[in-house]
């Protein structure tokens, strides 16, 4: 192999670039947050809360749409393209089900008092647990996009790239609803 040919092929291509640097922006945005619940529960009027069941429900749901587009993935790699659809459509649809859970589960916090204007342990829990949900959203976005180009009856290219980009994302943010959900178990 030629030096350019050996150059090219040890770079990250642009798109896996970008989402690292979009994570990265993701880790310091939720680490702020994090940190200063913590300095900010060492106040005299803070209130601590319960999570409801419906958080956790809603963590076995996102961990199975991880292991669907795992799996989806290795499909893809594999050229299976009628179980890669399938798996693509399962991940979508626990994706979609884990913020109607999210969704429910705030409004059972809401039926029991906790709301934004009656404290700001509260209103760190709204934005904390919202913000990660509209990362949930732009991936069902993302994963929307992926539907589309799988059951697509245009050329077929087998780019690998999309898809290992939406599944490093969608990892990410199930790790990181993972991490915010012992965080406030852990530190009332």
């Amino acid at each position: 192999m030629s030096t350019v040919a050996i150059e090219k092929k040890n770079r990250i291509h642009p798109h896996k670039f970008t989402l690292w640097i979009g994570l990265a922006s993701i880790i310091m945005m939720f680490a702020g947050f994090t940190s200063a619940y913590i300095v900010k529960r060492n106040q005299v009027n803070w209130v601590t809360f319960n999570l409801p069941i419906m958080f956790w429900y809603s963590t076995a749901i996102i961990i199975a749409s991880s292991i669907t587009l795992w799996l989806a993935q290795k499909a893809f790699i594999d050229r299976l393209m009628p179980k890669y659809r399938s798996l693509v459509v399962a991940t979508l649809v626990l994706g979609v089900l884990f913020i109607i859970m999210q969704i429910i589960g705030f409004s059972q916090l809401w039926a029991s008092g906790i709301t934004l204007q009656k404290n700001v342990s509260f209103s760190f829990l709204y934005v904390i647990v919202g913000l990660h949900g509209l990362h949930v959203i732009g991936g069902i976005i993302a994963l929307m996009i992926l539907f589309t180009k799988a059951f697509s009856t245009k050329t077929r290219s087998y780019n690998l790239v999309p898809v290992e980009v939406m599944s490093t994302y969608w990892h990410f943010v199930d790790f990181l609803w993972i991490y915010l959900l012992i965080f406030l178990l852990m530190i009332k």
